[in-house]
């Protein structure tokens, strides 16, 4: 039988469906990348005078916007966000807070801040392509990144990778969008955080769904002295994997565990099973403003299947992959 299943940190469902796994054309294989042609490479070390002037960089030596860098951070040269000052506006017509008659059509400013973070100067499509060292290098850049933002009220770092994943550039590189709100999605999350320690008398959720993960080992896929990579409950995709961190912090910005290493073993394993690093989307989670009770992870949702009706008009995921059994060959 299907299961209906709750994710305990969003309270969103998804229902699990194992034996549609087995219906025609629903394997899952993924297809070796094209190899980067580095004359088109805006980001190829060399190529500085191809993007935006750097607003940040590690580097070896040598002037700003120069070859010798690690990672180096530019505007978005097409941003979501205005460059202004992230701070929070209520601009929704129906709040409970306003008075009077409502209106409809709610506007502000997109203000905030939308950076691209090359990963490394190598024309390489992964971060798996990459050195461990190098993918904590560039996973240091990111914090540092979120810091530079600390006022937006949501600071969100992805890594798209793949066409089908919506790269569209294939350099390995990471987005950072400084928000002026907290997503809907990400502020139901603080609620359950808040709402969780009320009940247990200020216990974290993650880290105690993260301790009865390890004791159960169904969904456990490795565990390295920072972290714990597991296959969610509820997961919302075959493959997806979470990367939580043993000691429980609110921000990812702050000095700790990074996960770096356990990432980079993760991509690994999804390329042994998959026949090749799938197209993924990656993003990190931190303590919107206003949190008292949080817990920063990763999410990785490999791109195997499509999003359909029933995703999209419902927000109801159907995964045909068992978290479980996916746990099992990512071992």
């Amino acid at each position: 039988m299907p299961d209906l299943r709750i994710d305990p940190l969003s309270g969103l469902k998804t229902i699990v469906a194992g034996d549609r796994a087995t219906r025609p054309g629903g394997g899952f294989h993924a297809e070796p990348r094209q190899p980067l042609d580095p004359e088109t490479d805006p980001f190829l070390e060399g190529h500085e005078d191809r993007t935006p002037p750097e607003v940040f960089a590690l580097r070896d030596g040598g002037p700003p916007n120069s070859p010798g860098w690690k990672v180096r951070v530019v505007p978005n040269l097409y941003p979501a966000l205005e460059a202004g000052s992230a701070e929070s506006v209520e601009i929704d017509p129906l709040a409970d807070e306003r008075l009077g008659e409502p209106g409809f059509f709610g506007v502000g400013p997109a203000e905030g801040a939308h950076e691209v973070i090359v990963n490394a100067p190598e024309p390489v499509t992964s971060l798996h392509q990459l050195e461990p060292e190098q993918v904590e290098t560039a996973m240091g850049v990111w914090r540092e990144r979120m810091r530079a933002h600390a006022g937006a009220p949501y600071r969100h770092l992805i890594v798209n990778e793949g066409r089908d994943a919506g790269a569209s550039l294939p350099h390995t590189h990471a987005q950072l969008y400084a928000l002026p709100f907290v997503p809907a999605a990400v502020a139901r999350e603080r609620e359950r955080f808040t709402a969780y320690a009320l009940r247990t008398q200020g216990r974290n959720l993650l880290a105690d769904l993260l301790q009865e993960e390890v004791r159960l080992r169904e969904r456990v896929v490795a565990i390295d002295e920072e972290a714990v990579a597991l296959c969610p409950f509820a997961s919302r995709v075959p493959f997806e994997v979470q990367i939580v961190p043993r000691r429980p912090r609110s921000l990812f910005e702050d000095d700790g565990a990074l996960g770096a290493r356990l990432l980079h073993d993760v991509l690994g394993r999804l390329e042994r099973v998959l026949g090749a690093v799938p197209a993924l989307n990656l993003w990190v989670r931190t303590a919107p403003a206003g949190s008292e009770y949080f817990c920063w992870w990763i999410d990785v949702l490999p791109r195997l299947t499509k999003l359909a009706g029933l995703e999209m008009g419902t927000g109801v995921n159907l995964n045909v992959m068992p978290p479980e059994k996916a746990a099992e060959q990512l071992r």
